[in-house]
């Protein structure tokens, strides 16, 4: 056999194996033996770093020079969606975050209510379930401070974030959503972020809002917020998986 015809032979030979290989890995990973089974593992992580890492532990902070000179914008970087585009348009003037749920005193916060608040500046880096990273400069009111403000009621356990943003830009879309639990949500470097590097939030990473939650990775971050509610459970919102991403397969907790 010639070498560029054995070649050919052998790259269709590995692409139908590769393809065949994928194949049985999703049949796999549909089962619901393997589903349960990962569930479990993942509940074992979870626990077992709750009771490893303090719960103040925070994630490492840098310094002006470390700051990356080309952040990635990844994910949404320009929702579509009619509301977000007409507050967007009025330059976020009639912004309100929405904090309500299991709590006392609901709260309907404008973007200049967020900043009379008490705020936090952090240097941390991004790290993407993609494999790169990049370090930001962040400033933002303390998701705590906003907690005890609306006072959570005890059956409270998780904090859920609604977003303004489809991934496939739909009207109709699912939007992204995203939730955390009663530890990283009191976590000083928890942050709602309205600054980045010293300037606005910008519409590519999140403006007006976005979460900071340092010891996740990149997908727990939600940008976009428009609401926030506090729940017993997540298992009646979207798919019941805690987020867009746990609803497609990733893990809901996502600790590093």
């Amino acid at each position: 056999m010639r070498e560029p015809s054995r070649r050919r032979w052998l790259g269709g030979g590995l692409a139908t194996a590769g393809a065949g290989l994928l194949a049985a890995c999703d049949r796999v990973a549909a089962n619901p033996v393997v589903q349960q089974t990962l569930r479990m593992a993942h509940g074992l992580t979870y626990r077992a770093q709750r009771l490893i890492v303090p719960r103040e532990a925070l994630a490492p902070e840098y310094t002006e020079a470390d700051i990356s000179p080309d952040f990635r914008a990844n994910g949404s970087i320009n929702p579509m969606a009619a509301d977000y585009v007409a507050l967007r348009q009025g330059g976020f003037a009639d912004y309100r975050l929405v904090v309500d749920g299991l709590v006392e005193r609901p709260l309907s916060l404008s973007l200049a209510d967020l900043r009379a608040r008490p705020s936090r500046t952090q240097i941390t880096k991004h790290d993407c379930v993609e494999g790169w990273t990049s370090i930001g400069k962040w400033k933002g009111a303390p998701l705590s401070v906003l907690l005890e403000e609306a006072g959570l009621r005890p059956e409270a356990r998780y904090i859920v974030f609604y977003c303004f943003d489809a991934l496939d830009q739909r009207e109709d879309g699912d939007r992204y959503y995203e939730s955390i639990d009663l530890v990283d949500a009191y976590h000083p470097q928890t942050i709602l972020a309205y600054e980045m590097n010293d300037h606005i939030l910008p519409v590519p990473h999140g403006a007006p809002l976005r979460l900071r939650v340092e010891r996740q990775i990149g997908y727990k971050h939600a940008k976009y917020i428009r609401r926030i509610e506090a729940v017993d459970s997540f298992a009646h919102i979207g798919r019941g998986e805690g987020g867009y991403w746990p609803d497609r397969g990733y893990q809901w907790y996502a600790g590093i």
